[in-house]
């Protein structure tokens, strides 16, 4: 348990340090919401989101895309969102290589992590 732990803090560092692919739809980050939890769904690179795209079968579309650093998502992103949010990274390379970023303390600011008091003023 104690070698997951320290894989996963390595793996969070990784990706709070690294630029993403954040797709954008209806003047906003792409987001699924699933299990009560907003996600906002970053790619590793363009091979990653031209697999999700075929995956959800419109690899026809244009999708456009911003690159952002994942520690912006986190920090910033994930508190815009006004309900409980994290980020789905490589959402259609299965459970080997997708990464779910939850909405926990340790991963999103405290205020906004689902596992702590809701925060006063917020709306979910």
């Amino acid at each position: 348990m104690t070698a997951r732990r320290q894989e996963f803090a390595e793996l969070l560092e990784t990706f709070r340090d690294t630029a993403v692919l954040v797709p954008l739809r209806n003047d906003g980050w792409l987001t699924v919401d699933f299990g009560g939890v907003r996600w906002i769904l970053a790619f590793s690179d363009e091979s990653a989101l031209a697999r999700y795209a075929l995956a959800r079968d419109e690899a026809h579309l244009e999708w456009p895309y911003r690159t952002v650093l994942g520690a912006k998502l986190l920090d910033a992103a994930v508190p815009g969102a006004g309900v409980p949010c994290g980020v789905a990274l490589d959402a259609a390379d299965g459970t080997e290589h997708a990464v779910l970023l939850p909405p926990v303390t340790g991963v999103v600011p405290d205020a906004f992590a689902v596992d702590r008091m809701r925060p006063e003023g917020a709306s979910w």
